[in-house]
């Protein structure tokens, strides 16, 4: 896909249902890239976390699992990248200020959910992204956010 400014691109995507919002979907008919954001209630982190370091051996965790909607994504060519994020205690926020650099513990906001993961995946539409978030296991429980890419 060539490189685009925001106004031809901007010229590039329509609106292809009507609905409460437009369905994006690139007029070349290329595919889109999407990034999904994974997230969940933060007391759960903690509490999957623990009990992962508890039940830790000398093996390589998850190695041999299977995760069948990862498996499915990546067998239909949907999933680019993505990964699982370590929990928010471990973050650094970084802001700069009149030349000056502060850096924060933690998240930047103070929110019961936070990310957990992400996986950035390429579409045809908005429309097959969103069925892509919706078979993700966390969707059951926690909340999957899709935005498109700008380009």
């Amino acid at each position: 896909m060539r490189e685009m400014g925001m106004p031809a691109l901007l010229g590039a995507i329509t609106p292809t249902s009507a609905g409460k919002s437009p369905i994006l979907r690139l007029a070349t008919g290329e595919k889109m890239k999407f990034m999904m954001l994974v997230c969940v209630d933060g007391a759960r982190i903690e509490a999957e976390e623990a009990a992962e370091e508890a039940a830790a051996t000398e093996t390589d965790s998850g190695g041999g699992e299977s995760f069948p909607w990862l498996d499915d994504v990546i067998a239909r060519g949907i999933r680019l990248d993505g990964d699982r994020l370590r929990p928010p205690r471990e973050a650094k926020t970084v802001e700069v200020r009149d030349g000056e650099v502060m850096i924060s513990d933690g998240p930047f906001a103070e929110t019961k959910e936070v990310i957990c993961g992400f996986d950035i995946l390429e579409c045809a539409d908005i429309d097959e992204a969103v069925k892509v978030a919706a078979a993700h296991p966390v969707a059951g429980f926690g909340r999957i956010e899709v935005r498109p890419f700008w380009r």
